[in-house]
């Protein structure tokens, strides 16, 4: 992993390679929070239709994993496979383990997530190395493998795997969630809110749920509400790895709150002009930034601090702005050119 510029997502935590059914992904257990009023859940099967039978092999990223990973493991076995563009031995496994797949006829799905772009997910579970393979059954993951394995120790593999108790049957909640998501995307927060709060009133313990009605409360301006229902959410089991969707909320409500103990732009522009090596005002004048929603001004002053000082607090910046990334999303395109420039700096 010493090729990733990006540093090393993978800390030493979330669940093994292979290990009981228990591990689960994104587990924390929530207090039941006060939901809009909704409706209950009797509906939720016309709320989105059927849902169409999703292709055998996908990517996913960071907010879909979910609904690509959690709530279809519930219907057939779906593997994960977590790789880089720069990684030689995922190049050996992706086609192998695409036609393994195909081959089984619909027993399993596949979904690819480049952890480049995408690194939370593989950092919850532990990954230290790529290629790596999870099997999720009935939303846990219940074994994976390290390294490209030749094709017959890959059907090995797929067919020694649990079929979990899904049946197949459409899941009205993963439905109602998807469709929960497109309204907040689309700028429906209110309409997004009642469906979240209809989900949290059939499964008070719904930690996607929570984080997108946290999302609605963002949107509406109320980050004391969103803050109380994230600091609200308790896990059952703090050795598990939390939900990405709230970990995404935790990073933007605790840059909110560094930011608002800023101080003037002005004062710190000046310092800037007459030092350009006070990295703390650059620093503070990012945060600044990013919360006027000015993405780029606010990663080039990071970029800006690590080209000139990496040792800066312990290298802040570069932290800093993968903080910034997670916030962003990774299709951003301030994401992307960041990421770029990003690059250039650590390996010119």
């Amino acid at each position: 992993m010493s090729d990733n510029p990006y540093g090393n997502p993978f800390g030493g935590y979330g669940a093994q390679m292979t290990g009981p059914a228990g591990q689960t992904v994104g587990n924390a257990q929530p207090q039941a929070p006060a939901a809009p009023a909704s409706p209950g859940l009797e509906g939720f099967a016309d709320l989105g239709g059927s849902a169409a039978q999703a292709d055998l092999v996908k990517d996913t990223t960071t907010a879909n994993f979910s609904a690509d990973v959690i709530q279809e493991s519930r219907r057939q076995p779906v593997l994960v496979d977590f790789w880089a563009p720069w990684c030689g031995p995922c190049k050996q496994l992706t086609p192998i383990i695409e036609r393994v797949v195909k081959a089984a006829g619909g027993k399993v799905k596949l979904v690819k997530m480049n952890i480049d772009d995408h690194p939370a997910i593989a950092g919850q579970l532990g990954v230290q190395s790529i290629p790596a393979v999870f099997a999720f059954v009935d939303g846990q993951p219940v074994d994976g493998f390290m390294g490209a394995l030749p094709e017959s120790e890959v059907k090995a593999f797929i067919d020694r795997l649990p079929k979990g108790k899904g049946g197949g049957a459409d899941d009205p909640v993963a439905q109602a969630l998807e469709q929960a998501r497109q309204l907040l995307a689309d700028g429906d927060a209110g309409g997004a809110a009642q469906l979240f709060g209809a989900i949290l009133q059939h499964e008070p313990n719904h930690a996607a749920a929570t984080a997108g009605l946290a999302e609605c409360y963002l949107a509406a301006g109320d980050a004391a509400r969103a803050k109380a229902l994230v600091d609200g959410f308790a896990a059952d089991d703090a050795g598990k790895p939390e939900d990405p969707a709230l970990a995404a909320i935790r990073t933007k409500l605790k840059l909110a709150e560094e930011i608002s103990q800023l101080g003037d732009p002005v004062a710190l522009q000046a310092r800037i002009e007459g030092n350009p090596d006070d990295h703390q005002a650059r620093y503070d004048l990012a945060l600044i930034a990013q919360a006027k929603g000015e993405r780029a001004t606010a990663a080039g002053h990071l970029l800006e601090i690590i080209g000139r000082d990496r040792t800066f607090e312990d290298d802040a910046a570069r932290r800093k702005l993968l903080e910034f990334f997670e916030a962003w999303g990774p299709t951003d395109p301030a994401t992307k050119e960041a990421r770029r420039k990003l690059s250039s700096l650590l390996f010119t």
